[in-house]
């Protein structure tokens, strides 16, 4: 698609359309966030299941895949964090984002390079302390959003951040199609921001079974789960996270503590050192033992479903748009489709009423 729709946020990114595809660990690799690049989105390149040597032969691959710009999404709590910086630094990075708050110092390293800096945040507070520290913009997650969320809408926390801070602020959580990018620009956001619509593209590398599990699921069957790591996190149900649930305290340590050792064969990590991720991530919960472990190794559980298709045993982060997703286009269709979406929505909105010659929405200009 030709036309363009320019906001704070593709001037700052210099991609062409206001559209995230978001860093989802095992998901978005080099094919899929250079063809969302390619699309004219902003693609982010998961690395938090990476060592430091795969996440700089990674970026090198999705450099030699597209010209357009892309980000890397970082923790911001794992004990590397400082050496992955570097990297994003030498390898000219245009955009680093976190799924915890950087702290300033990492901030401050970072636009001193002049790479982009947009956090993930979740509550309004944590966009003002962001952008307190010199965050370029933000990504807000509203409790429609996969993996770990919160309990309030995106349609109530957007505007409560829009109106809190002066950065630019991308929407996530319920998006799928260009009526949604029309509302949050109608909420203030400067653009959209897609985990599971991008997961469910012809790009993604997830499995043609794991893909038909999503296609499949009704908005009921999204659900949200403590059992897996002691957090709020919205997936899909299945067999693991029912027994998780159903599990008492000893076998879920079992289960705990296999799935620990598989990950850490993996990693290389030592016990001592995840048992700490663990706790780490605990965010002053009182967690049991297999809550710990679970949380360490739940790049684990998701790499058996992201990538060995393990249906049964993996755990499927998802929005709960996947009960209303139908089809796997390319990335390229999607990003056409939802920017053709939103043109033809704000050209009906211009639309004079049957009735006589107003406009619903006055003198509003189109975008360009």
């Amino acid at each position: 698609m030709d036309a363009v729709w320019e906001t704070a946020f593709t001037r700052l990114t210099g991609v062409r359309h206001p559209i995230v595809q978001t860093g989802m660990g095992w998901v978005a690799g080099p094919r899929l966030v250079s063809a969302a690049a390619n699309a004219g989105a902003l693609g982010v390149l998961a690395s938090a299941t990476m060592g430091l040597d795969e996440l700089r032969a990674a970026v090198r691959e999705v450099r030699s895949r597209t010209d357009a710009p892309f980000g890397v999404n970082l923790r911001a709590d794992a004990g590397d964090a400082a050496d992955r910086v570097r990297l994003i630094i030498e390898e000219e990075v245009r955009v680093a984002s976190f799924a915890l708050a950087p702290s300033r110092e990492l901030i401050a390293r970072l636009k001193d390079a002049g790479v982009v800096v947009i956090p993930s945040v979740g509550a309004r507070r944590h966009a003002e302390k962001v952008a307190a520290w010199g965050a370029d913009a933000v990504i807000v997650q509203g409790g429609e959003g996969g993996g770990h969320t919160g309990e309030v809408a995106t349609s109530v926390l957007l505007p409560q951040v829009v109106d809190a801070v002066d950065i630019p602020v991308v929407a996530a959580g319920g998006f799928h199609d260009g009526r949604g990018l029309v509302a949050a620009l109608a909420y203030g956001a400067a653009g959209i921001a897609m985990g599971t619509r991008f997961l469910l593209t012809r790009d993604s590398t997830v499995p043609d079974a794991v893909k038909a599990e999503y296609l499949k699921a009704t908005v009921k069957d999204v659900t949200v789960t403590t059992a897996v790591d002691g957090l709020p996190h919205r997936m899909l149900r299945t067999e693991l996270v029912e027994a998780l649930e159903r599990s008492g305290r000893a076998r879920a340590l079992a289960r705990a503590v296999r799935h620990a050792a598989a990950f850490r064969r993996l990693s290389g990590l030592s016990w001592s050192r995840m048992v700490r991720d663990g706790l780490a991530m605990r965010h002053g919960k009182d967690l049991s033992w297999s809550q710990v472990l679970l949380a360490a190794n739940t790049p684990m559980l998701l790499k058996a479903s992201m990538v060995e298709g393990r249906t049964d045993l993996g755990v499927m982060a998802s929005g709960q748009v996947a009960g209303v997703i139908e089809d796997l286009p390319s990335c390229a269709e999607l990003v056409d489709r939802v920017m053709a979406e939103a043109f033809t929505v704000l050209d009906r909105l211009h639309a004079p009423h049957p009735s006589d010659d107003r406009h619903p929405l006055g003198t509003l200009p189109p975008p360009g």
